[in-house]
This record gives structure tokens, sequence and C-alpha cells, in this order.
């Protein structure tokens, strides 16, 4: 129909850096129109025009996800430049203060554990809920959270992080709530987990790209609409849980 846009475009949170840069730029490689949601203002713009200067269409968002005016103005900002967001990919995420023990289990700092929740499952939500109107005009709509196999009751992995950790086991479960809630929708909603990725978030020290991070993200966010809901997948498969 003529008049009407066709490109999709894609909402990727914390999208300044790290996974969620690779996300943006893997998405705007296949043709999306990429939504930079980032709190600090340089960042965003730097990240957008490096993008631009790869031939993506970008645009950036002013987005923190523990603010709800902030993440309601983010949603009108998208509903005004593409009028509906067909994938969202929350990605920010923080890993809190460790020192003095603060994620040690026996000496947890609450304020620690509100603080990394806040980011990591409640901004989440609150993305998610603004976005859903706009998610649900599109064709294919898509849904992927940022995880980590920390998170997992099965494989009890990496360090002993008593506030990250259980914040990416709560996102596992609230990721299976809404896709629960939204089986008889086209909305399709799972979690990545990218690997031990090398980047700031990690110090660099490890053994995986940014990209190769990003591909199983990529993947979700493109699934076919008889794709897999509520799971938790890494480039191998699933993830137990």
């Amino acid at each position: 129909m003529e008049g009407v846009n066709t490109t999709k475009t894609a909402l990727v949170t914390g999208a300044n850096k790290g996974i969620g840069f690779a996300v943006a730029r893997g998405l705007g490689a296949i043709g999306f129109t990429v939504a930079v949601g980032a709190r600090d203002e340089t960042r965003r713009n730097q990240a957008v025009d490096q993008l631009k200067a790869e031939g993506i269409d970008a645009f950036g968002v002013a987005l923190d996800v523990t603010s709800d005016e902030s993440v309601a103005t983010a949603a009108a900002t998208i509903e005004q430049t593409a009028g509906r967001l067909d994938v969202l990919v929350n990605n920010a995420g923080i890993a809190g203060r460790t020192d003095g023990g603060a994620q040690d289990p026996t000496t947890l700092d609450l304020d620690v554990l509100r603080t990394v929740l806040d980011t990591n499952v409640f901004g989440v939500v609150r993305v998610t809920n603004a976005m859903l109107p706009l998610l649900r005009r599109a064709e294919s709509p898509r849904i992927v959270n940022l995880s980590s196999n920390m998170g997992s009751l099965t494989l009890q992995t990496g360090p002993v992080l008593a506030a990250y950790a259980p914040s990416k086991s709560m996102l596992n479960s609230i990721t299976v709530q809404y896709a629960r809630s939204l089986a008889d929708t086209n909305v399709i909603v799972n979690a990545a987990c990218p690997g031990y990725v090398a980047t700031d978030f990690t110090g660099f020290n490890a053994p995986r790209t940014a990209e190769q991070g990003a591909a199983i993200v990529v993947r979700l966010a493109t699934l076919p609409d008889d794709g897999p809901r509520g799971g938790f997948f890494d480039d191998e498969g699933t993830v137990p849980w």
C-alpha cells in the first residue's frame, strides 16, 4: 500500500555500547530501522552516528529504564517516528556493586539488590508494557529479553553474585509469564543468553565478541511466526533453567 511504512523498526535498550550496540548493528544490517535507546546523550549520539556511517537507518531515543516518565516519553518518540514497533530488545542491564561483600548472600546489600532489580527486572516490565501498544500494531512483533546462564538454577554457573544472578532468574520467569499471557497473540517473547562476552561489563576479559553474543538475539528477534515462545536460548539451543 502506498504511503504505508513497510520498514521494520526495532528498539534496543542500552544500545550505545557492548552487546546492545552489536544487536542494533545486526538488526540494522538486515534492514531494520534501529531506535538506539540509551540514557547518556553523548554516547547515544555517537552510537547513532556510527550506525549511520555504516549505512544503517538509526535514530536515538532518550531512555532510562528505571523512570516511568522517561519510558513513556520514549514510547511517544517511537510512535511519532515510526508509528509502530516490530522488535523490542530489552538489553539494558547492570551487574551491581560487589565491593565489601555486597553480593555475597551472607552479607547481601539490599540496596544493591533493589538497584539491580530496578534495572534488570522492573525496567524490562516498565519498557515492555509501555511498548506493547506499538508492538501490537506490527505484523510479527518480537520481544527478546537479555538474560544470562548465571540465572539458571540448573547450571549454577559463574561467580557468586546474589543480586545479579537472581535478577536474571526472575527475568526468565517473567519472560515465561509474558509468553503465557500473549500466547493467543502474534507477540512472541523469548529470553536470550549471549554467553560470556568481552565488553566493559566483563572488563573485556571474556572469550566471545559482542557480535557473537548478539547473534542469538538477532535470531530470536526475527523468528518465524511459528517460532518458540517463552524459551531461553543461546547459540547451542535451549539453555537449561
